[in-house]
């Protein structure tokens, strides 16, 4: 095993005992792998250096890496910097636990304190699941937290309690509505996550945008354009270069393309969260990776019973998932997904290698 010292902040060179693993064969192709268990501790000792509370860093750590083993590369180490560079400016605290501060048998209204995302994430899907098995449904929306990562990982918290799970979270403005010059949205993502038979599940977890920024700033630092529909310059029109790109382009891109679409779905989320939790949304949240202010983001999270409803669900979505897997593919592609499908193809890859594969700019980047 080739351990490196790797640079996260030059003021955090103490955390970062970092260890990778390089098989042979992907010498050619400049691909690092590092063990899930080494990228969690790495995680934690970058969090705590700047005082975050052990349990804390941890929770952080969890979503962090399974972002990147479910092949979310633009939420996971790509986003540890903007966690680290929260807390140290003091924008983002860890003194603090998220508190209800309304509820009724199935609803809740959580105070997140300004902590970090996934910490006030956590406690508030826990919330609503303990909720939905009391009630049917628990639903619950936050204000006063923070950057969450995906947001799949909480509806799969639910989904492996026997639950639907459903999460959204606004964000700091970076959609262009459509028509429009000015980002004004955010990327305002949407998931839902559900368990069939045998180990099969639907788990969708998607931006209302056509991408996450995270996607082009990959893409700039492996000096590659983008697809034309992804981000759009300052003159509101479609481009492929990611340093060009101004804002992000709703999910569908152009109007032609049905990008109102998405456009109108960033809205929903907005409700959910920024204005029914009475958190800051659409432009008034503060710009992205900036710290002249809280971000007081808002979220909502959903968890549903199936057994509250028509028996035999698990049964009906397996034979969904099936139907759709068993389509003839159209030419030129060798099968049909269902949403979750690349994100097990992608942890099956994980466990073969024996850790996530990184780009080396990635790792630079880290």
């Amino acid at each position: 095993m080739l351990v490196l010292e790797s640079t996260l902040l030059n003021s955090y060179t103490e955390c970062n005992n970092f260890k990778f693993v390089i098989p042979k064969e992907q010498h050619r192709t400049q691909k690092t792998v590092v063990p899930r268990d080494e990228l969690h501790a790495f995680v934690i000792r970058c969090m705590e250096k700047v005082g975050t509370k052990r349990d804390h860093a941890s929770v952080l750590a969890d979503l962090l890496v399974a972002a990147d083993y479910r092949g979310h590369f633009s939420h996971g180490l790509n986003r540890l910097d903007m966690y680290v560079r929260d807390i140290e400016s003091g924008m983002c605290v860890s003194d603090k636990e998220p508190e209800i501060a309304k509820e009724t048998s199935a609803t809740a209204l959580v105070k997140g304190n300004n902590l970090l995302g996934p910490v006030v994430g956590r406690f508030c899907i826990d919330t609503a699941i303990r909720k939905a098995k009391t009630a049917g449904i628990g639903w619950v929306s936050a204000n006063g937290s923070n950057h969450f990562g995906i947001a799949g990982w909480y509806a799969m918290r639910a989904m492996e309690q026997g639950l639907i799970g459903l999460a959204f979270t606004n964000t700091s403005p970076l959609m262009v509505p459509t028509r429009a010059k000015k980002a004004t949205l955010g990327t305002n993502p949407i998931a839902c996550a559900a368990a069939a038979n045998n180990g099969d599940s639907f788990v969708l977890d998607m931006a209302t945008t056509a991408v996450a920024l995270g996607k082009l700033e990959l893409s700039e630092r492996k000096g590659l354009k983008i697809p034309l529909g992804w981000g759009c310059d300052s003159s509101g029109k479609a481009t492929t270069s990611p340093s060009e790109a101004t804002g992000l382009m709703p999910l569908g891109g152009t109007e032609e393309c049905s990008g109102y679409k998405g456009y109108g779905l960033a809205m929903m989320v907005e409700l959910f969260c920024g204005i029914l939790a009475g958190a800051d949304f659409g432009s008034n949240i503060r710009r992205w990776k900036t710290t002249d202010r809280i971000a007081n983001v808002g979220q909502c999270y959903i968890a549903i019973d199936p057994s509250a409803f028509a028996p035999g669900f698990s049964d009906r979505l397996t034979e969904l998932n099936n139907t759709l897997r068993r389509l003839e593919p159209a030419e030129g592609e060798t099968e049909v997904l269902v949403a979750g499908d690349p994100e097990k193809k992608h942890m099956a890859k994980c466990d073969k290698l024996g850790g996530i594969p990184y780009h080396a700019n990635q790792i630079k980047y880290a």
